[in-house]
């Protein structure tokens, strides 16, 4: 599998995304420049990892939508290609138009970095085949802007669709208003687009993949798309 991981000015998530290709089989990964205009051939998944984009300046992710790079990574996806968005990767995937609603402010109005709970609520995508429906995985989060919104149309239309793939719980997998870190709507945690290649989610799967982080629940995300 050929992983490519884009970095931004701010992005602090790169290189945890990148060492993921150590715990995937036959795994390579590649560091991409905010202002390269290729992607290298033959990936199979491009990333956008966690952090601060330029700064988060305006908005999370708004000024990233526009690096030269986001034009190639929106082909790809367009062309069916795999793209996960982690955090402030899933804040420009909003701002690109690759999938839909906003990230706001966390109701705390404060950054919050905790190990959350995580209900798998599709277990039949490309990213999510390791699991079993309703798995509930420790994957921790770290961020300010994580709240999820959506119209009312189009949160029921990913409930009805089944794109909402991950969800804030419990340890038990109940659902609860302690257990969402950020105040998103229906709690939130993971979404799917309509062609079911492009996810993106608040927590940090690539800081899960390693017993010394204290948890390898993200790790199935990969192994799921090395699996394809």
């Amino acid at each position: 599998m050929k992983i490519g991981v884009i970095t931004f000015p701010g992005s602090n998530c790169d290189r945890d995304a990148l060492a993921v290709a150590q715990y995937v089989p036959d795994a390579t990964a590649y560091s991409i420049w905010h202002k390269d205009t290729t992607l290298p051939a033959g990936l199979d998944v491009v990333i956008v990892p966690g952090g601060f984009s330029y700064g988060d300046y305006l908005r999370c992710g708004a000024i990233a939508r526009f690096a030269p790079i986001m034009k190639e990574v929106i082909q790809f996806a367009n062309n069916g290609g795999h793209v996960l968005g982690i955090c402030n990767g899933f804040q420009i995937l909003t701002e690109a138009g690759l999938l839909p609603g906003v990230l706001l402010r966390n109701t705390s109005l404060s950054f919050t970095c905790r190990t959350t709970y995580l209900r798998v609520e599709n277990a039949d995508t490309v990213f999510t085949k390791q699991y079993q429906h309703h798995d509930v995985l420790s994957i921790p989060v770290a961020h300010g802007e994580g709240n999820y919104f959506a119209d009312t149309d189009t949160i029921h239309e990913l409930e009805f669709e089944n794109r909402i793939v991950f969800r804030y719980t419990q340890p038990d997998g109940v659902e609860s208003e302690s257990a969402n870190p950020n105040g998103a709507i229906n709690n939130i945690a993971g979404i799917i687009n309509k062609q079911g290649n492009v996810l993106g989610m608040m927590p940090h799967p690539e800081r899960a993949c390693d017993p010394l982080l204290g948890s390898t629940d993200g790790l199935g995300m990969f192994l799921s798309l090395a699996q394809k």
